[in-house]
């Protein structure tokens, strides 16, 4: 099997979601397939940020994250040539990182815990049911990833592929392989636990 280079990640900022330049990732893609190195680091750098965050959402244990992330980019410089332009690149980049993922959470399993809508323990139900309580923005986060991490993998997927990434529910359904109205039912359980974890304070962003 060939190996992929390894370069190094960009310190600069990803760009976001809705300014990924599709035609700059198909014209790298078609460069791979004449095996560009240079190509390869561009495209490399270019998902290495988006890719991380995802998988970090995905995976358990972190470690993980940087074995799939490098598997998926050996797939890319491996098979750049089965691209075939039918989807924008960043669909069947996620797509591929989606399968190593579910491949790696198989092999190494490591049940989430269930987050019940009356568990009053749970930090989150705690801050919930106080009218006064006020997150930070750090606080916040660390719940809502509390939160993400309560969801099913699938639910998990669909909530940081829609919110995070900027993909529609039809790019959701070609990057984990299923109907668009199963996309649209996994995010409706997702919303009701998220919403119910947080008593409702997410509403205007769910």
């Amino acid at each position: 099997m060939n190996t992929a280079p390894t370069p190094q990640p960009s310190r600069r900022p990803a760009p976001a979601a809705g300014l990924h330049d599709d035609a700059e990732d198909r014209r790298l893609v078609a460069c791979v397939c004449t095996r560009e190195l240079a190509a390869f680091e561009a495209l490399y750098r270019r998902y290495h940020p988006r890719l991380c965050r995802f998988l970090h959402r995905m995976l358990r244990p972190e470690h993980l994250v940087e074995e799939v992330l490098d598997d998926t980019m050996l797939v890319v410089w491996n098979q750049a040539e089965r691209f075939n332009g039918t989807c924008k690149v960043s669909t069947w980049v996620f797509a591929i990182a989606y399968r190593k993922a579910l491949k790696a959470l198989s092999r190494h399993e490591d049940p989430l815990p269930a987050l019940g809508e009356d568990d009053a323990d749970h930090p989150m139900a705690d801050a919930a049911e106080r009218p006064d309580a006020r997150m930070s923005l750090a606080q916040a986060r660390l719940a809502i990833d509390a939160a993400l991490r309560a969801l099913s993998a699938d639910q998990r997927a669909a909530v940081e592929l829609t919110y995070f990434h900027g993909f529609s529910y039809p790019e959701i359904a070609q990057i984990v392989d299923c109907p668009t109205d199963t996309v649209k039912t996994r995010m409706f359980h997702a919303r009701k636990r998220l919403k119910a974890a947080f008593g409702g304070q997410l509403d205007d962003w769910l």
